[in-house]
């Protein structure tokens, strides 16, 4: 027996107190093929795609929309993009008049709509989807273009009219294919099909003052990261710390014969507010100089209790962690919440530097779900003096989360940069 299909009713009596301007004057405009969000953090991009994309499916079209979400990595999907389309039918009233499937990350509205959340870890599960109207890449530079190109080709479906894909990122190095291709000198995209929209924090009225400010001080304290983060401005190719030529990223199995036997590192960097707190493991192959980055975690505002739970359920709770020893407190608290063998970093002087140069001997392979270590990798430079012109060999303090956590993870095993075997 069929569900009934009820039609849904949105007012917004006061667009004003809902929708950012940029938003609301595209609300209705599905000509475009595919829409580009782009620009700084927290200029409401992805919360006003987030509001289109659901006001779209609410609409009493001849067949209900069936939209998929996506994000490179599955498990990042409670977090975001699922919690995001949540909160805008909770606070359009809609959320109690929803069926919700919490398990398979799914909703149905009210009238017949259909929201599949889905990782492309696997892009053959993608494959399986029919009928998907609309897509939705959050954060598409985590994304890589072949993932773009097979999202594309879900969408023909011949019932839906107004098909349509939306990207959402905040830019980071040239080196990404979002910039080669949308924005590069060779840019590949049909212009007549793509509506581009690019907002800043400055765009964004629903902005709390502490995190405008936050966001402002950026422009005194590091004016380089405030053009990438706040401006949304695409970063330089600066001169990279790790370049290019020295990692590859592929699908790895930690529990696949050439990576099982090989020792396990496990590192973590503190964040809060600002800063994720980063959590990696790592794989060394110390006889052929290789180091395999196997699984990553970042997330801000995580308090040490929270840490704790993220170390249990990525089951490290008895491995040995190095963490950052500039945060002695957190390790005896998260110690105590049994995480017995986490220890703290050894910093001598100079210990970035250092670390650097003992991990520059090493080639990397990056699992391709460790999307941010990518992205840092992809974007942490070398200051340059502004006088001379010359680079230092002093890192800029910014994409180096992840990073400063692999230092941790590898310190046992370089004193000086000496082989300890």
């Amino acid at each position: 027996m069929k569900t009934k299909k009820r039609n849904i009713v949105l007012r917004f009596d006061y667009p004003s107190r809902t929708f950012n301007k940029p938003v609301y004057d595209n609300l209705q405009d599905f000509d475009k093929f595919t829409e580009v969000y782009w620009g700084g953090a927290s200029s409401g991009k992805s919360h006003g795609v987030v509001q289109k994309v659901v006001f779209k499916a609410c609409l009493p079209w001849k067949h209900p929309r069936k939209v998929l979400w996506t994000r490179k990595v599955g498990s990042s999907i409670k977090e975001s993009i699922f919690a995001d389309v949540l909160a805008c039918l909770a606070d359009w009233k809609l959320l109690g008049r929803c069926k919700v499937n919490n398990t398979d990350f799914r909703i149905t509205l009210p009238n017949g709509a259909e929201f599949i959340f889905k990782g492309l870890d696997d892009r053959e599960k993608i494959k399986s989807i029919k009928g998907v109207s609309d897509v939705v890449m959050e954060e598409a530079t985590e994304f890589d273009l072949d993932d773009y190109t097979q999202l594309t080709l879900r969408l023909r479906e011949r019932k839906h009219p107004k098909k349509q894909i939306y990207l959402m990122f905040n830019p980071v190095s040239k080196l990404n294919w979002v910039y080669k291709y949308f924005f590069g000198k060779e840019a590949e995209y049909n212009p007549e099909r793509t509506a581009i929209h690019h907002s800043t924090y400055q765009n964004n009225k629903f902005l709390d003052e502490d995190t405008r400010q936050t966001i402002q001080d950026l422009e005194r304290r590091n004016p380089a990261y405030y053009r990438i983060y706040a401006l949304g401005e695409f970063a330089t190719l600066d001169k990279l710390v790790f370049p290019t030529t020295m990692w590859t990223r592929r699908r790895l199995d930690p529990n696949s014969p050439d990576l099982k036997n090989l020792e396990d590192l496990y590192g973590l960097d503190f964040g809060y507010v600002n800063d994720p707190s980063a959590f990696i493991r790592v794989k060394a192959d110390i006889k052929n100089k290789k180091l395999y980055f196997v699984e990553e975690y970042t997330r801000k505002g995580l308090l040490n209790d929270a840490v704790a739970d993220k170390i249990h359920e990525l089951g490290w709770q008895k491995e040995i962690i190095t963490a950052d020893s500039a945060e002695q407190k957190s390790i005896a608290e998260i110690k105590k919440l049994d995480v017995p063998r986490i220890r703290a970093a050894v910093k001598g002087p100079d210990s970035i530097r250092h670390g650097i140069q003992f991990l520059l001997q090493f080639d990397f392979i990056v699992d391709d779900r460790c999307v941010k270590l990518i992205e840092e990798l992809e974007n942490y430079t070398y200051k340059k003096d502004k006088k001379t012109g010359e680079y230092t060999n002093t890192p800029v303090d910014s994409y180096n989360h992840l990073i400063d956590a692999i230092r941790y993870a590898v310190e046992h095993l370089n004193r000086k940069g000496k082989w300890l075997v």
